[in-house]
């Protein structure tokens, strides 16, 4: 079937924004103070970050390029993350409420700025109504088909337990069963996230109906979370069709860490977060700087290793030629989030490494997309330390970093060559590799080396053109047009991209 995703991703670039860390607005009462700020974050402290702190620096990410945010969950719940989800219609009031959700769309909608927020709908919350019926009221619920219960702790023999013992804890952690141990299917084996029951009409309308009314509330997307774990093609179809005849231009992006096309035929989403690339991009710009037990830390990352530039170009074909090009043009990509340990952090602390991949999101078909903080130097291991506050004060960010950042964004949006599908391997040699796109009679060259010593590239290219540096990670490179394209010489830890 045809395949049609929403115009607008292809030249997006996205935000990704942790609610609880990004800012304060001053302007949501706690009862009691909530963390330090700047303190190192917790499993289960708050911060105070709001939505109308968001709103408050639109511009500041206005200024920055940024076209689009993808919100980590905003619904009500009693996690610093949202992902255990109580209200599925109801804006977290620590994070301001529903007005602060208006606000915020409305704000964001009159810079031509687009919002999408990030559905849970493969599990919710142990505090979730429904399943707290079920948990009172056993067999005689209403809600006994909502979730995965065992049928015999509906009858009362033996209670159900939605706060286990340490003991029976550290068995659900071992993976041993969550239906036997606690009375119920959970996620992951959490006692905290029950998993819905979708194969129940009473479910699936519900949460049909949560997408539908967010959708007509004004958002402009949906990230899915771990929405490969429902195994229900008829579902994901269904939400298509329905949030897609109120708005034609809603994104839909599913969490996948692998290949996805199973669900990505124009049927079901448009696109999925792209981790294929983020761990290319490790293995490669990462060079003798990559940390790989920082690296691995999230399970599906157990395989990142370095590359060398011919395997770098390898894994790069490999998996755009996944994806037919509509879909390749709509990829989420990006570098890090709030599931695994920051790019820097993964590379050693080495922001050569996180320019030059930056850049090479930036010279990519897909949208790019930041992890809030990334841009002005945050750092950090695996969760929760992933999760630390946007530096307050303009004085502890990195703007050098801040300004490589903007100008990638700026060329990007300059020249619709970056953002082709119509890339091709020029030459992969030593530790360097260079691609040329092309778009609107526009050829660009992107090249990187990620190695420590020089490389000269001899590029064969399409025009006898001269060719000029349009942006450059420093000094020292050397390009010479020829009759037939270009020689680099191209210095260690460094990318330029070179325009005709």
């Amino acid at each position: 079937m045809p395949i049609h995703t929403p115009a607008w991703v292809r030249d997006a670039v996205f935000y990704q924004i942790f609610p609880d860390r990004f800012a304060r607005s001053g302007r949501v009462p706690f009862d009691a103070p909530p963390e330090p700020w700047d303190s190192p974050p917790t499993t289960y402290g708050f911060k105070g970050g709001d939505l109308d702190g968001v709103t408050d620096r639109l511009d500041y990410l206005q200024d920055l390029g940024v076209t689009a945010i993808y919100f980590c969950p905003i619904f009500a719940s009693a996690a610093n993350h949202r992902y255990h989800t109580y209200d599925y219609m109801t804006v977290d009031p620590l994070l301001g409420g529903n007005d602060a959700l208006r606000r915020l769309l409305d704000g964001a909608h009159e810079r031509d700025m687009k919002i999408v927020l990030d559905g849970v709908f493969n599990h919710a919350s142990r505090g979730f109504w429904q399943f707290q019926h079920v948990l009172e009221n056993g067999a005689a619920s209403p809600y006994r088909e909502w979730f995965h219960f065992d049928p015999a702790r509906l009858t009362h023999r033996k209670p159900f337990q939605p706060y286990p013992s340490e003991e029976a804890a550290a068995e659900l952690r071992a993976g041993h069963g969550s239906l036997e141990a606690v009375g119920y299917a959970a996620w992951w084996n959490l006692p905290a996230l029950p998993k819905f029951n979708t194969d129940c009409p009473a479910v699936r309308e519900f949460l049909l109906s949560v997408a539908e009314y967010w959708v007509q509330f004004g958002i402009d997307g949906w990230r899915l979370d771990v929405p490969n774990e429902i195994d229900d093609d008829s579902f994901w179809g269904e939400f298509r069709q329905r949030v897609r005849a109120i708005n034609p231009d809603t994104y839909i992006v599913g969490e996948v860490w692998g290949e996805a096309s199973r669900w990505l035929q124009g049927d079901m989403w448009d696109a999925v977060m792209n981790y294929q690339i983020t761990a290319a991009c490790l293995g490669f710009f990462g060079g003798d700087k990559l940390d790989l037990e920082e690296a691995r830390r999230p399970s599906s990352f157990s395989h990142v290793r370095a590359f060398s530039a011919q395997e770098f170009a390898d894994q790069v074909a490999r998996v755009t030629g996944m994806y037919d090009p509509e879909i390749v043009a709509s990829q989420l990509n990006l570098l890090d989030s709030h599931d695994m340990p920051r790019f820097v952090t993964c590379c050693g602390g080495d922001k050569h490494a996180l320019k030059m991949a930056w850049l090479f999101l930036c010279t990519s078909a897909g949208a790019p997309c930041i992890y809030y903080g990334d841009e002005v130097g945050v750092d950090g291991a695996h969760d929760p330390d992933c999760r630390k506050g946007f530096p307050q004060n303009e004085a502890d960010w990195d703007t050098n970093l801040r300004d490589w950042y903007a100008d990638c964004i700026a060329l990007r949006k300059a020249h619709p060559a970056t953002r082709s599908t119509n890339k091709t391997l020029l030459q992969a040699k030593d530790s360097a590799v260079a691609f040329l796109s092309k778009a609107d009679g526009q050829n660009i060259v992107s090249a990187f080396n990620a190695g420590t010593r020089e490389v000269l590239l001899d590029l064969q290219l399409p025009t006898a053109q001269p060719w000029n540096v349009l942006l450059a990670t420093g000094p020292g490179l050397e390009l010479k047009s020829t009759s037939n394209g270009v020689t680099l010489l191209l210095p260690g830890r460094s990318a330029v991209v070179a325009g005709a």
